[in-house]
């Protein structure tokens, strides 16, 4: 999805770096933008409505009239939503479309909601999901079925708010990061003698020193880019022609990934995942300062994207031309200070507890589980030795001749018996109505007087 350099202000951000393939062999003159990288497609915002604010832009792109408008608008067109009002101007399967997403959208924050009440035991019996989704900014929640221009609206404003928000949210986890491994480093160490704790820090310190030495690089060394890189001549370097290498979707733009890949180059000088010294996720961290360093400095309007106007502004600085090396985490202040590890340390404390009160409630239960399983399995085998001894009388007293008995002890008698006893029972009573009905005359007395 080849997408407008309007959509890009929220499509930006990324975590992941992609170098531009290019013909090293080729001239300045000869070296054409590439194509757009089929990884772009996998970038991810960070946002959890990533999927739902990209599959609305690409249908919305399959529409003639508003792609048009696109093109023509610009960013703060986009940013107020007055393109939001061209949404009722466009087909009507791309309409269509538009609120199947929604509906799926919104069923999708449904099942996100129900997941997080069974989660914390709440009770859902009387759950108003119209008020629960109004805590989600990025549609409206008082129409589920139909996507409308205020969803256009509140999908821009708020993917905007969120990005603009996200570099400080990745500063803040990179800070607890860097707590949690002061943290472990400090309990480490207390578990340790004293001579062993010495020999430790000695090692950690060797360890700093070493990273300290590595090569250090420069946001402004794009020459380097440009012949290392590129495989270029360093003394041809054209700002133009460098700016049109690098713009790898061909928007007419440096996008912040597109910036941030120019500068892989600088931190491999500084950090190598094969080194013990060497942290990963600090070199993350200096990635996005590097980038944020550049936006500062080159991009005007704070558009969050940097226009071929503005990149050659930058190279005509005489700071392009005289690089300072860059400053890493290991030559600025310290990303925390003591008081905010103390508290951080606090919170783990406190966690740590209410986790450690979790568990002894779960062990509690499992005990109890194990108990009732065990009654329920004594109560089985009970059941099953009642079993047995009477299926082993049974076949005792069948081998003897004597009736079976019931579960009690009590004799049971086969109905054929039965049926010979009450035979027995009714023998002398029909023989005595058989001798009364023989003593009957056979006629009944004939003339008999009259009596008047």
């Amino acid at each position: 999805m080849n997408l407008d350099p309007g959509w890009l202000l929220l499509l930006s951000m990324s975590l992941e770096v992609w170098s531009v393939p290019l013909d090293r062999n080729a001239t300045p003159q000869e070296a054409q933008p590439p194509q757009e990288d089929k990884q772009e497609d996998n970038v991810d915002t960070g946002l959890y409505y990533d999927r739902y604010l990209r599959e609305v832009i690409e249908v919305l792109e399959t529409d003639p009239h508003f792609r048009e408008k696109l093109q023509t608008a610009n960013t703060e067109d986009i940013k107020n939503g007055r393109l939001s009002k061209e949404l009722d101007l466009v087909g009507h399967h791309v309409r269509t479309r538009l609120d199947e997403l929604k509906r799926q959208e919104v069923s999708r924050l449904r099942m996100l909601l129900k997941a997080k009440l069974d989660s914390t035991n709440t009770q859902s019996l009387q759950m108003d999901h119209a008020s629960l989704l109004k805590q989600f900014e990025h549609l409206d929640p008082h129409n589920q079925n139909t996507f409308e221009a205020k969803d256009l609206e509140l999908l821009i404003s708020t993917a905007t708010k969120d990005l603009e928000n996200y570099d400080a949210e990745r500063h803040d986890e990179f800070k607890r990061y860097e707590m949690l491994k002061e943290h472990e480093r400090r309990e480490y160490l207390k578990g340790l003698d004293q001579e062993k704790r010495e020999k430790e820090e000695k090692r950690m310190e060797e360890l700093k020193d070493k990273h300290r030495k590595h090569p250090k690089g420069s946001v402004a060394q794009l020459r380097e880019v440009w012949e290392e890189t590129d495989g270029l001549d360093p003394t041809e370097f054209n700002p133009k022609t460098f700016f049109k290498l690098h713009d790898a979707n061909g928007d007419g733009v440096l996008d912040e990934q597109e910036l941030e890949a120019l500068f892989a180059k600088e931190l491999e000088k500084v950090y190598d995942p094969k080194n013990e010294e060497d942290d990963m996720m600090e070199m993350e961290e200096e990635r996005l300062r590097m980038r944020e360093h550049v936006m500062k400095n080159v991009d005007i309007n704070q558009d969050r994207l940097v226009s071929l106007e503005e990149f050659l502004k930058s190279t005509d600085k005489k700071e392009f031309n005289n690089p300072k090396d860059w400053d890493t985490l290991d030559d600025t202040k310290p990303v925390f200070t003591e008081a905010e590890l103390q508290r951080f340390e606090a919170e783990l404390r406190t966690k740590e507890e209410e986790l450690g009160r979790r568990a002894e409630s779960l062990r509690q239960e499992q005990d109890l589980l194990k108990e009732r399983g065990k009654a329920l399995e004594a109560q089985r085998r009970e059941y099953q030795q009642a079993v047995l001894e009477m299926s082993q009388r049974k076949e005792k007293q069948a081998v003897e001749g004597q009736p079976p008995t019931g579960p009690n002890g009590e004799l049971q008698f086969h109905q054929e018996m039965q049926k010979l006893e009450d035979q027995g029972a009714k023998a002398p009573v029909e023989q005595e109505v058989q001798e009364a009905q023989n003593n009957l005359p056979a006629e009944p007395p004939q003339n008999l007087p009259i009596h008047t």
